[in-house]
């Protein structure tokens, strides 16, 4: 049992690891994030994240309440659930918010559509002096006392009780910690980008695809995801958390509503040299690539910026067997990297930071011996992370899937959900909710 607070290292400042940092505060534990990118501004590319049940339960037990209130008055609703469609636009199914959530009536049981810029600066807002950025691991070595030193380029280290490898599907700890958990290109490829979300494309745009969730389903080879980002009046009408430096007037002048999409398809359905394409010439390809698909959903494509668009590969983690525990750990894509198709890369990220937070909390309260802890948190994360793994896979198989038989018998299924409540949430109910236990609310002192 240890007998002073721990010195927790945290590679990598995502989200994972700067939500650990706030799940630590309160336990007296000594956390240091070591980040490679030259400041904050380093992490906010790219596109809104939807922070789901689980998500928002994690945020909710780690941050300070002031902050968890701030993600929640600033985040803009998802919207009102999910809609499959055939290229035709004919809606197969709704799938109700209730459903995705199981009904759950609090705030920490929602469902979140967050700017990253937003939810970056949230989640570094209070950590002065905790986050060292321009650090970029190298490699780690154990002490005979036990204890692990990170090493920097720079020529600095770091020693700590505990070693976290938050850095990502690249992880570095994770290769010298664990090289057999490896990661394998799939047969997914997707363009993705937005569609400003503006007067004048709200007047064309049909509602149920201007607000939610949707998901577009032609015969075979491919699909199309849309997913609303409506957080721009909530930004307007935010005010800061006293205390923690955040300036929301400064990140509202940033924030945009747009619907973002992602047009994923096998790797066989694009032509040769399509990795060469500019924003124009993706957005070219996919015209003919929808040729016979409904206008308005063509349109979607059309009108969408250009400059926005790129070319996205699909990687995942191959699952591993258990490993002996010991003070290095790791979280997130660091271990357990999944293809997007269900949206679970962040938020189970967050639950991983929720959960060793939790575990590692308990060591520093002499309630647990410290590699008990690890190996605690370990169980429970390959449990729930490789599941998420194993489901994205096989959606996404399911999304760029060349049988027309398979397409139709799902196409049909969704039919039959469409008019039975009972057989809809039996399909779709546990796609989204978060069954584990919660831990007790924890929030650090404001």
């Amino acid at each position: 049992m240890t007998s002073r607070p721990l010195d927790v290292i945290v590679i990598g400042g995502g989200i994972g690891g700067l939500c650990l940092a706030h799940g630590l505060r309160p336990s007296g534990a000594n956390v240091r994030v070591f980040e490679r990118g030259r400041g904050a501004d380093d992490w906010v590319q790219g596109y809104r994240i939807h922070v789901n049940q689980m998500g928002a339960r994690s945020l909710h037990q780690c941050l300070p309440r002031p902050l968890w209130e701030t993600f929640a008055a600033t985040s803009g609703h998802p919207g009102p659930g999910f809609g499959f469609h055939t290229h035709r636009r004919e809606r197969l199914v709704f799938v109700e918010e209730g459903v995705m959530t199981g009904d759950a009536g609090s705030a920490a049981d929602a469902q979140y559509a967050t700017s990253r810029s937003v939810l970056h600066a949230l989640l570094t807002a209070g950590l002065d002096g905790v986050i060292q950025y321009g650090k970029t691991y190298e490699r780690y070595e154990r002490g005979s006392d036990g204890r692990v030193t990170a090493f920097f380029a720079d020529g600095t280290r770091a020693t700590g009780d505990v070693l976290v490898g938050a850095d990502g599907a690249r992880s570095r700890v994770r290769r010298q910690y664990l090289p057999q958990a490896r990661t394998v290109q799939t047969d997914a490829l997707a363009v993705g980008g937005r569609l400003p979300l503006d007067e004048h494309t709200r007047a064309w745009l049909p509602p149920d695809f201007a607000d939610g969730l949707n998901l577009v389903l032609p015969p075979r080879d491919s699909v199309l995801f849309t997913a609303t980002f409506n957080g721009e009046r909530r930004m307007e009408r935010a005010t800061g958390p006293s205390g923690f430096g955040v300036d929301l007037a400064a990140l509202a002048s940033g924030v945009r509503d747009y619907l973002l999409l992602a047009f994923i398809a096998h790797r066989r359905a694009y032509p040769p040299g399509v990795s060469d394409l500019d924003g124009e010439g993706l957005q070219r390809l996919l015209g003919t690539m929808t040729r016979d698909w409904d206008p308005v959903l063509r349109r979607v494509l059309a009108d969408a910026d250009p400059a926005t668009l790129r070319l996205m590969p699909f990687r995942t983690s191959v699952p591993v067997r258990a490993w002996p525990s010991s003070t290095i750990t790791l979280l997130g894509d660091a271990i357990h990297s999944m293809t997007p198709a269900l949206g679970f890369g962040a938020n189970v990220a967050l639950r991983d930071a929720a959960l060793l937070s939790s575990r590692l909390s308990a060591a520093c309260r002499g309630e647990v011996a410290l590699v008990t802890a690890v190996a605690g948190y370990e169980r429970q994360m390959r449990e729930h992370g490789f599941h998420a793994v194993r489901a994205a896979r096989r959606l996404t198989g399911f999304m760029i899937s060349g049988s027309p038989l398979v397409r139709g018998a799902a196409k049909n299924w969704f039919r039959l959900c469409r008019n039975a409540p009972a057989l809809r949430r039996l399909t779709f109910g546990g796609n989204w909710t978060d069954t584990t236990p919660q831990e007790p609310e924890r929030h650090a002192v404001s």
